[in-house]
């Protein structure tokens, strides 16, 4: 990258195998209503950076299989009001992976849920975000 060069990441693709039932989903978990920009594409501005999620075949699109989800795409997510996030989380009735808010050894403050396809969704406490300078712990395992 060349100097004075700058890169930021912009979307993330969440691949879903039913874009209606995901909306449902993201929109109550998150607390927003996201923007549907194609049959098989919605989008959310977290912050300047899009969490998109697609659903090959409500698109149409050709590469089918290829898009396959799989239950270890994580998606993190920093919030100011964990605690509202977590409210928020066990209001959707998804599946709750952490029983509590946890504090972590490297000091982020989490939960953890599952999407209705499986897929882990991190919630972090945004004034405690581990950017991986540091610190010499290791992020925890989840199940």
């Amino acid at each position: 990258m060349r100097r004075g060069k700058k890169m930021r990441l912009y979307r993330i693709i969440l691949p879903v195998p039913d874009i209606e039932a995901a909306q449902s989903f993201y929109d109550a978990l998150l607390g927003l209503s996201g923007e549907r920009v194609s049959p098989g594409r919605r989008y959310y501005d977290l912050g300047g950076v899009v969490l998109a999620l697609y659903d090959p075949a409500a698109d149409g699109d050709p590469l089918g299989e290829g898009w396959r989800h799989h239950e270890n795409q994580y998606v993190y997510i920093a919030v100011d009001d964990l605690e509202a996030a977590f409210a928020r989380a066990k209001k959707t009735g998804a599946a709750m992976l952490s029983e509590r808010i946890e504090s972590m050894p490297w000091g982020e403050r989490l939960f953890y849920v599952r999407d209705p396809f499986g897929a882990p969704v991190c919630f972090v406490d945004a004034a405690t975000l581990f950017t991986g300078s540091g610190a010499g712990a290791r992020p925890a395992q989840i199940s």
